[in-house]
C-alpha cells in the first residue's frame, strides 16, 4: 500500500509518500550490532555497542556522545543516560514517567496526566528526534515511547550545535526507523508482530519490517513502524485512541555519500486527567471527600456556563471578589475567615463520601486531539577519511486541541523548519595533540497560532462522587472560537552558528570546547478581537541576539577513573505549550522592548564515571548546580525559572552473563527563582491555604487565588517532586528461552504545592515481570505496583498544587504476544 500525508502552508508545501511492504519481522539487537556500518558523524548521532556476555543485552552503551564525537559514554564530561529498545522491553516503560526506574533526575510532576516531555533535574526538559528539536509538548500529547529504538537522556542543557536549548536536559529519541541503515545489509526482509493487552482494557497492536530494496543500482535499506491502540483506561471517561506510523530509508548515492530519509505520523484522541479537586489532607490520607453542587450559574439553561453567566454571577458577590487576579487583596489567605466567605460560593447539601483513585475530573466530552507530522531528510558526504560534511533537514507539524469542561480549553497550530550542516573533521596536531571539530550553521523558523481560555477555571465545581453537570461545565471558546484568555499568531527565525572542539591531550586529558551564537526575529500578535474583553491587537517585533558556551575537562585515571568538570551558559527561548512566543516577553505594552523572549542559564557541573571488570560495572556520579538567571523572561507552564542543585549517581553492573542490575539515586533541591526576587508567589489557594475557614465547603463553588509570601530560600523551595528517590532493577535470563525482570522505586514525601499546605506521602513500587522466547515466539507478562500502593503526583505545584493532585495508578498487568517471522 501507498500512505500519503501531505502538508501545505503559506510559506512551506511538502509532500511525502512512503511505499510500504509488510513482510517480515524485526533483527535482534545483536544482529543489527553485527550488520550495521558506520554511524553518521554528524551532532546528535549515537551507535549502541553490547557488552560481551551480555545475554539480554540491558548493559547497551553509546558509542558516540550527545555531542557528536566518537567517545563512548563514559568518556562524555556530562551527566547521561541510555535506554535501549531492550530496556524498555524488559521493564515495561510504556511512557516517559516510566524512566526513572533506570535514570536519575527523570522524576516528571503530572501535566494534566499526560506524559509529553520530561522534567529532567526538576525542570521542563526538550524533546529532540534524531538529534532535532521537535515542537514543544509538555502535555499537547504522550510521547510514543513504544516507538523509540532508543532513548537517550541528557542532563543539562543540549551541544551549542542543537541550538538554544532548555537548562535542565533533554531527551533525543532514536525512532525503530533508524533500523534502516541496517536493513540493506540484510540478504531478505525481517519483522516481527505484536499484541499487548492489559488492566483497563489496554489494546496495542504493531506491526515492524525492514530490509534490502533498490532503486536502479543503488541499494536502499528500508525500515516501517506502525503502532496502533484502543485502551480504556482507570480513570473514569477517558481512554486512549493512538496511531503512529514510522519509515525510514538509507540509500548510498556513492562511495562517499548517502542520505536518509523519512518520517513519523502520530495521531492522538485522548483527553488530560487532572486528577482531584477539593483536595484537603483528610483527602489524601484516608479518602475522604466533600461532596456537595454549587449553586447554578446556567440562566439560559443551555447546559454550559458561558463567560458573561458567570461574569453575572460575580456580579452577586456581597462579600467582593478579593481573591481574583487584577483586584486588591483586602484579606491575606492566612487571615481569611469563614464569615468572609460570600454565600454564593458554598455548596449545597454538604456531606463526605470515600473518593475512589479512578475518580477524576475529568467530563465525558472532555477531549485532547492532537496530530504531529515529522519529516527528516539526511545527506552525510564523506569529503575525505578526515572530514565528513552533513546536512539534516527537518519538518514537524503540531495541531492540537485541547478541552476540559471545569473551564480550561486551547488549540495549537505551529510547525517548524529546519536546516543544519555539520561539517565535521579529524586532525591529529601533534604526536601528544589529537582534536576533533564541528562547525555548524544552522536556520530554523518556527510559525505558530495558539490560543487558550482559562479565565474561568473553577476545579471544584465538580462533584467526583456524579457526573459532570450544568452546574460546573463550562461554555469553552474553542467552541466559540470566541471568549479567549490568550490568543496569538506569529512566527520566528533563529540563525545560528556553532563550533565545538574536541582535545586529547597526551593520550589522557581531554578538553571539549563549545560556543554558539543566534540572531533571532521574531514577530507575535495578540489578536484581541478573540479575547473575552476585546482589545486592540498587540503586535511586537524584535530582533535579539545570544551566546552560549561550554567548557569541559577529563582526565583518564588508572584504574578506569575518569573524572570531568563541566562549566556551560546556554541561551534559551522563551515558549509556550504550543512553540510560541508571547507578544508581552518581546515588547512591553508602552512600545519599549521587554528583553525576556531570550533567557539564559548557566551550569556547573563535576562527576566521576567508569568502566571496570571488562566492562561488567559501569558507574556514573556527578554534583550539579544549574540557574536560570533571568527572572522576568519565563513561562510559568514550559520554562519557569529556577534553581536546581543536587547529585546523582547510575551503576549498572553485570554479574553474570545472565544477571544484570541497574540502580540511579537522586537527591534533588529546586528553588523558585522569581518567587525569592519578587517575595512571594502567586497560586490557586485550597483548604489547607486558608487555615482560619474551618469549612472548605463554604468556597468550593468558587475559586480562591493568592499570594504565598516568600522571604527566604527555605520559603522558595519548589515542591512536588521529591528531594530523594532511588530505584532498584534486576534481570535474570534462566537459559532455555525464560528470563525475570523486577524493579523497585522509592520516593519521599513531598508537598503538593508551593505553600506546602498538602503533603503526598512517600511511596515505593514495586514491579516484576516473565517472559519466554523463541526464533519466532515471545510472551511475556508484567505487573506493575504489585504491592497496591497508594501514591500521588502533584500538577503544576507552582499554580495548582494546593487544589488537584493525581492519584496514580493501582496494581496492573500486561501481557504480550510477539511473532517474529
Amino acid at each position: 500500500m501507498t500512505i500519503h500525508k501531505c502538508f501545505t502552508r503559506n510559506k512551506l508545501a511538502l509532500l511525502i509518500s512512503m511505499g510500504c511492504v509488510v513482510a517480515a519481522p524485526a533483527w535482534s539487537a545483536e544482529e543489527v550490532a553485527a550488520q550495521a556500518v558506520a554511524p553518521i558523524a554528524a551532532a546528535g548521532a549515537v551507535e549502541e555497542t553490547l557488552v560481551i556476555g551480555d545475554t539480554m543485552g540491558l548493559m547497551t552503551k553509546q558509542g558516540k556522545s550527545a555531542f557528536g564525537f566518537n567517545k563512548t559514554i563514559v568518556e562524555t564530561p556530562r551527566s547521561l543516560t541510555t535506554v535501549s529498545a531492550d530496556m524498555m522491553e524488559a521493564y515495561n516503560i510504556s511512557d516517559i514517567d516510566d524512566l526513572v526506574l533506570v535514570s536519575p533526575g527523570a522524576f516528571t510532576q503530572s501535566f494534566f496526566g499526560v506524559a509529553g516531555s520530561l522534567d529532567v533535574r526538576g525542570t521542563p526538559g526538550e524533546v529532540y528526534f534524531r538529534g532535532m528539536r521537535r515542537v514543544n509538548n509538555p502535555g499537547n500529547y504522550p510521547t510514543p515511547i513504544g516507538a523509540s529504538d532508543r532513548i537517550d537522556i541528557v542532563r543539562g542543557p543540549a551541544s551549542p550545535i542543537f541550538g538554544p536549548s532548555k537548562i535542565g536536559g533533554y531527551l533525543n529519541f532514536e525512532p525503530k526507523s533508524a533500523r534502516a541503515e541496517s536493513g540493506q545489509y540484510l540478504d531478505k526482509p525481517e519483522g516481527q508482530f505484536s499484541v499487548t493487552r492489559g488492566s483497563w482494557d489496554k489494546n496495542i497492536v504493531t506491526a515492524e519490517v525492514g530490509g534490502p530494496a533498490s532503486v536502479g543500482e543503488k541499494d536502499l535499506g528500508y525500515y516501517v513502524y506502525a503502532e496502533t491502540e484502543n485502551s480504556g483506561s482507570y480513570y473514569e471517561n477517558s481512554g486512549t485512541d493512538q496511531n503512529v506510523l514510522q519509515a525510514a530509508f538509507n540509500m548510498e548515492l556513492s562511495p562517499s555519500t548517502r542520505i536518509e530519509f523519512g518520517g513519523m505520523y502520530h495521531e492522538f484522541d485522548g483527553n488530560q486527567v487532572a486528577g482531584w479537586n477539593r483536595v484537603t489532607q483528610d483527602l489524601i490520607d484516608h479518602g475522604t471527600y466533600i461532596t456537595g453542587s454549587p449553586t447554578s450559574v446556567d440562566t439560559d439553561g443551555d447546559g454550559f456556563n458561558s463567560p458573561d453567566e458567570y461574569t453575572a454571577w460575580k456580579g452577586t458577590f456581597v462579600k467582593g471578589n478579593f481573591f481574583m487576579p487584577g483586584v486588591p487583596f483586602t484579606v491575606a489567605l492566612d487571615e481569611a475567615t469563614d464569615a468572609q466567605m460570600d454565600p454564593a460560593w458554598a455548596l449545597q447539601n454538604v456531606g463526605t463520601a470515600k473518593l475512589d483513585g479512578s475518580q477524576t475530573l475529568v467530563a465525558p466530552d472532555d477531549k485532547l486531539v492532537t496530530t504531529v507530522g515529522t519529516l527528516f531528510f539526511d545527506t552525510i558526504h564523506e569529503a575525505s577519511d578526515a572530514l565528513t560534511i552533513t546536512n539534516k533537514f527537518f519538518y514537524e507539524e503540531l495541531e492540537n486541541i485541547n478541552e476540559n469542561a471545569y473551564g480550561f480549553s486551547q488549540f495549537v497550530d505551529t510547525y517548524v523548519v529546519e536546516d543544519q550542516v555539520v561539517f565535521a573533521f579529524y586532525m591529529d596536531h601533534t604526536d601528544w595533540l589529537k582534536a576533533s571539530y564541528q562547525v555548524s550553521p544552522s536556520i530554523r523558523y518556527t510559525d505558530f497560532k495558539q490560543g487558550d481560555d482559562f479565565d474561568f477555571e473553577y476545579f471544584d465545581r465538580r462533584d467526583l462522587t456524579g457526573t459532570s453537570t450544568g452546574l460546573d461545565r463550562k461554555l469553552l471558546a474553542t467552541r466559540t472560537d470566541s471568549d479567549y484568555a490568550n490568543y496569538v499568531v506569529g512566527d520566528f527565525t533563529d540563525y545560528g552558528f556553532a563550533i565545538l572542539a574536541d582535545y586529547t591531550i597526551a593520550e589522557n586529558l581531554g578538553v571539549l570546547l563549545g560556543g554558539r551564537y543566534d540572531l533571532i526575529d521574531m514577530t507575535s500578535t495578540r489578536v484581541g478581537s478573540k479575547l473575552y474583553v476585546p482589545t486592540a491587537d498587540f503586535t511586537a517585533e524584535d530582533s535579539v541576539d545570544g551566546g552560549s558556551w561550554t567548557m569541559s575537562v577529563s582526565y583518564q585515571l588508572p584504574y578506569g577513573f575518569i573524572p570531568y568538570a563541566t562549566r556551560s551558559t546556554q541561551s534559551t527561548i522563551v515558549m509556550g505549550q504550543g512553540s510560541e512566543i508571547s507578544p508581552g516577553l518581546i515588547e512591553n505594552a508602552d512600545g519599549t522592548k521587554a528583553g525576556n523572549a531570550l533567557a539564559d542559564s548557566t551550569l556547573k557541573e563535576v562527576g566521576v564515571k567508569g568502566n571496570f571488570f571488562d566492562d561488567r560495572l559501569y558507574v556514573s556520579a556527578a554534583y550539579f548546580d544549574q540557574t536560570r538567571t533571568n527572572f522576568s523572561a519565563q513561562d510559568l507552564v514550559s520554562n519557569n525559572t529556577t534553581q536546581s542543585e543536587g547529585y546523582e549517581l547510575e551503576a549498572r553492573l553485570l554479574i553474570t552473563e545472565d544477571f544484570t542490575i541497574t540502580t540511579a539515586l537522586t537527591h534533588l533541591e529546586i528553588t523558585n527563582l522569581t518567587a525569592l526576587d519578587g517575595g512571594s508567589q502567586f497560586g490557586f489557594a485550597g483548604a489547607g491555604d486558608l487555615v482560619n475557614v474551618t469549612d472548605p465547603s463554604l468556597f468550593y463553588g468558587y475559586v480562591m487565588q493568592g499570594l504565598t509570601p516568600v522571604s527566604s530560600e527555605e520559603d522558595a523551595k519548589k515542591s512536588g517532586i521529591p528531594e530523594n528517590m532511588m530505584s532498584v532493577t534486576g534481570a535474570y535470563n534462566f537459559g532455555d528461552g525464560y528470563s525475570f525482570t523486577a524493579s523497585a522505586v522509592h520516593a519521599d514525601s513531598t508537598y503538593s504545592g508551593f505553600s506546602r499546605a498538602i503533603k503526598l506521602p512517600s511511596y515505593t513500587l514495586f514491579n516484576a515481570g516473565i517472559s519466554y522466547s523463541t526464533d519466532a515466539w515471545s510472551v511475556s507478562l508484567q505487573g506493575k505496583n504489585l504491592t497496591n500502593e497508594r501514591y500521588f503526583r502533584a500538577n503544576f505545584p507552582d499554580l495548582f498544587g494546593s487544589t488537584i493532585v493525581l492519584p496514580e495508578l493501582p496494581r496492573s498487568f500486561v501481557g504480550k504476544v510477539t511473532f517474529k517471522f
